[in-house]
């Protein structure tokens, strides 16, 4: 009977190391995408010209409308309506029956300056000395799944959308149209506090198509020109599931098919939904805005812990309050996975060896530049772009 109980505990025990977890993503036609690129569009076109702009822009679409407002100050002269356009233009809106055209939308632009109570919180005569645009709290998360220390299932939802735009950019699929969600579910054990991948479960694709598709050819094509070019074979099995266009039509899409709104993706930009998050989204907002630099900080954190060997897998949270530099708090939790190290220590490591001020986190990942744009879809985190300076491991002094 004792046997017997061992035998179920330890069968019970094994299941409960088995999980699935799921991630999804956007394409950059998607509504609420467009909003992320034209905020940060209109940031670059401001940094471009003068990198100490400060910039909250928020942009919001529907049928035929795009409406860009909020607060910039900048020495700039930018002309809104022609980088909105070009932005559409780009993500290949080009024709009202896709739900959006850059030519003839009606664009508003309703943008004031920062408020002046705000600037003198955060305004300094030295970088190290710049206070918090804002209060709130971030996150970073790093994990040894993958090379680029991303969730995997992040990594594939991710892909597949950009994957979903390259052939309709190539015309390879030439029925592609912009707008598009991807889904992905793996099958995960837990070993030691690491989440391992072991295959793909589901996949769900839903992309926007002309008049003149079948749900066959939609469903075959993306077989073999999007999920066959990016999730590895090895993950891929007779029991995976697809579900492909499973709403049958999608013909009305972009923002005629819905609203759009800046921000509304976060969890799509950040980790997937692993981790956590603060709340904050990242698009619009220069690097004073901590919502976003410091966001950025924290990935940077966590993957150098990471990639050290300190962890095997790490979220990292960091805390600010309005006009004060220093970080009110620094969190570490390295889910049982710290090498030869507590949690404790690794937080030590990391007052050590990274200056979080906000104005030293500018100054060290050269965030005053114009590369946001590219950050607006398809992932702000795990990017293999010299740009993306917070995803350059930075090396450790742990004695």
């Amino acid at each position: 009977q004792d046997h017997e109980f061992l035998i179920e505990t330890m069968a019970s025990e094994t299941a409960a190391t088995e999980f699935l977890f799921t991630s999804e993503s956007v394409n950059e036609g998607h509504p609420d995408k467009i909003c992320d690129q034209v905020s940060d569009a209109v940031l670059d076109a401001c940094i471009s010209q003068d990198p100490t702009s400060r910039v909250a822009c928020e942009t919001c679409t529907k049928t035929g409308m795009i409406m860009i407002f909020g607060e910039i100050t900048t020495t700039a002269t930018v002309n809104y309506e022609q980088v909105i356009r070009d932005t559409i233009k780009h993500i290949g809106y080009d024709d009202a029956a896709k739900g959006l055209d850059y030519k003839s939308v009606n664009v508003i632009v309703a943008i004031e300056e920062q408020s002046p109570d705000i600037a003198q919180g955060v305004d300094s005569t030295s970088v190290e000395g710049i206070g918090a645009g804002d209060q709130g709290i971030m996150f970073g998360y790093a994990t040894d799944e993958t090379p680029s220390l991303m969730p995997l299932s992040h990594n594939l939802a991710t892909a597949l959308g950009s994957r979903l735009t390259y052939v309709r950019k190539q015309n390879t699929l030439n029925w592609v149209r912009p707008d598009g969600k991807t889904q992905v579910t793996v099958q995960y054990t837990l070993e030691n506090g690491v989440p391992v991948p072991q295959r793909v479960h589901t996949i769900v694709i839903s992309t926007q198509h002309n008049e003149d598709v079948s749900q066959e050819q939609i469903q075959e094509d993306l077989k073999e020109h999007v999920i066959r070019a990016v999730v590895p074979e090895q993950y891929l099995d007779e029991n995976t599931i697809y579900h492909l266009n499973p709403s049958g039509r999608f013909v009305i899409g972009g923002p005629h098919g819905d609203a759009g709104l800046t921000g509304r993706k976060i969890i799509i930009d950040s980790y997937g939904g692993w981790g956590a998050h603060g709340g904050g989204a990242f698009s619009g907002k220069d690097a004073t805005k901590v919502d976003r630099s410091a966001a950025y900080a924290a990935r940077w954190v966590a993957k150098s812990l990471v990639a050290a060997g300190l962890c095997r897998r790490v979220l990292v949270q960091l805390s600010y309050a309005i006009g004060v530099p220093y970080p009110l708090s620094v969190f570490v939790d390295s889910y049982g996975t710290a090498v030869g190290k507590t949690d404790e220590d690794l937080a030590r490591i990391v007052n050590e060896n990274f200056d979080l001020r906000p104005g030293c986190i500018v100054r060290d990942l050269n965030l005053r530049r114009p590369i946001m744009a590219k950050t607006a879809c398809y992932g702000h985190f795990g990017r293999e772009d010299e740009d993306f300076t917070w995803e350059v491991p930075k090396p450790l002094n742990v004695n």
